[in-house]
């Protein structure tokens, strides 16, 4: 870690930026870290709303004993797999993309289950697999996939018993697009209503049918993107013999 681990008088810091509204960015630079750096330290310990001086620095103690000198020496245990990948590398992939969905709004342990999926190979784990990978209870688990599935960016299929999580690359930002489509309808309805009641000729009433109208022109922008993607992804995937300009549009040509 650039500039030696975190000590506890930096995790107060952060917790105190962090209940100043601060910017990961910002408290970086006031600790003189890299911003992956708190990032990730935000991440692994319960997040924007959630993040604790004290408990951070207890899980970082707890995570000090368990690791084994041993297996820090030996190279060969994080040795690259066919595709030149390793353990290291993976799960600090991991914890930067986790990192930066909940600097952008999405509860910790979401971040962290989405991210798995998303980078596996397969696009698919179960309820175990992801267990054993993120070290944390089933219920963790269950709580957010439940949070993913609620806001359709995750699926799942029946394996006999047990069940597997699955993400649709093709298709996740497309649905979930969608619903942050139909948020902005409801928000537009609901400040329109609110307008109504208190009188576009009123500061407040005029205030939210401002809102009203910014919320519905975002909503039908916002869907006409996820329509124009569909249609993209549609025309890419469909075998085609004829050329294409640069959009993935099939190019008319006269035949002789």
């Amino acid at each position: 870690m650039p500039g030696g681990r975190l000590t506890f008088e930096d995790r107060q810091c952060i917790a105190e930026g962090l209940a100043a509204k601060l910017t990961c960015a910002e408290i970086a630079r006031r600790l003189g870290r890299p911003r992956s750096t708190v990032m990730r330290e935000i991440a692994r310990n319960g997040g924007l709303h959630a993040y604790q001086a004290s408990r951070a620095q207890r899980a970082a103690s707890w995570r000090a004993r368990r690791r084994k000198p041993i297996a820090r020496l030996d190279s060969s245990s994080d040795a690259p797999d066919a595709n030149g990948r390793t353990t290291h590398t993976m799960r600090e992939l991991e914890e930067q993309l986790s990192a930066m969905m909940i600097e952008t709004g999405m509860p910790s342990m979401s971040s962290r289950v989405f991210t798995a999926l998303f980078v596996s190979d397969s696009g698919s784990l179960t309820a175990a697999e992801l267990v054993q990978r993120l070290n944390v209870s089933p219920a963790a688990i269950s709580k957010a996939i439940s949070w993913l599935e609620q806001r359709e960016l995750v699926g799942r299929k029946r394996e006999g018993r047990r069940e597997r999580y699955i993400i649709d690359v093709d298709d996740v930002w497309y649905r979930a697009w969608l619903a942050s489509a139909r948020s902005m309808a409801l928000w537009a309805d609901a400040t329109r209503r609110g307008a109504g009641v208190l009188g576009t000729a009123t500061p407040a009433g005029s205030r939210l049918h401002t809102a009203s109208q910014f919320f519905d022109l975002l909503g039908h922008d916002m869907a006409q993107a996820a329509e124009h993607w569909r249609q993209r992804l549609s025309a890419q995937c469909r075998p085609s013999s004829q050329p294409q300009d640069g959009d993935g549009a099939v190019t008319s040509r006269r035949t002789r």
